[in-house]
């Protein structure tokens, strides 16, 4: 289970560290509803992202190993087709980028979170995390990766909740700073949202890049 754990940590990161739900979650954190849509937007981010691994992980099952070669081939094909796409992400992140005294512009959603009961803030997670292209190829991802070693299906099951868990770190961490913090929180959370903001771009351009890259060199290896 540790190989299955270390293959899927890149794209965990890669998943916790996306600036837009991190922003998303800041933003419901400076509402009335705070200690209600925090929480309800950290359990929809576990349900996305749960049934995003449940699929592929059934889909692939406990034979695609590199001792199949019919497997190995499966999901090796997969991560190819995966690390192009977040290659291909990557350079449209870099391309779109704010150039020098340009403002960042965000998603137009994201005026109206101050609107935002429980149920619509679990919803917009659930979409964010299994949802979002981005997110999404990166769970398929690092799901891939743990079925591609062969170990049994409850270690799979148990591997990707440890992926799922990394990779929930970023909409995490600032519900729990804020609920042991309050209103304490608010200025370095608030400087947080911003600096993501102004990198939101550059940021998942390097992550896509170095991941892309990963995937496409897992796809080779066993490919050929």
């Amino acid at each position: 289970m540790g190989e299955a754990i270390g293959q899927s940590l890149p794209t965990a990161v890669g998943v916790a560290l996306s600036p837009i739900p991190i922003i998303a979650v800041i933003l419901m954190l400076t509402t009335p509803r705070a200690r209600t849509n925090g929480p309800a937007f950290v359990l929809g981010w576990l349900l996305g992202l749960g049934v995003v691994g449940a699929l592929v992980l059934t889909l692939a099952g406990p034979s695609a190993s590199t001792g199949d070669d019919g497997a190995a081939t499966w999901v090796g094909w997969l991560k190819l087709v995966l690390g192009v796409l977040v290659l291909a992400i990557a350079a449209r992140q870099f391309r779109g980028r704010p150039r020098s005294g340009e403002e960042a512009s965000m998603p137009g959603w994201m005026n109206a979170i101050d609107q935002f009961g429980a149920g619509k803030s679990l919803g917009m997670a659930v979409l964010l995390s299994a949802a979002n292209p981005k997110n999404l190829l990166l769970a398929v991802a690092g799901a891939a990766a743990i079925a591609q070693t062969g170990i049994p299906g409850g270690q799979q099951a148990a591997a990707y909740a440890v992926f799922t868990a990394i990779a929930s770190l970023g909409v995490a961490a600032p519900v729990v700073l804020y609920l042991a913090m309050g209103k304490r929180s608010e200025d370095l959370l608030a400087r947080l949202k911003d600096w993501m903001s102004a990198h939101n771009a550059v940021i998942m351009s390097v992550l896509c890049l170095v991941i892309g890259a990963k995937l496409v060199g897992d796809a080779l290896t066993v490919l050929w």
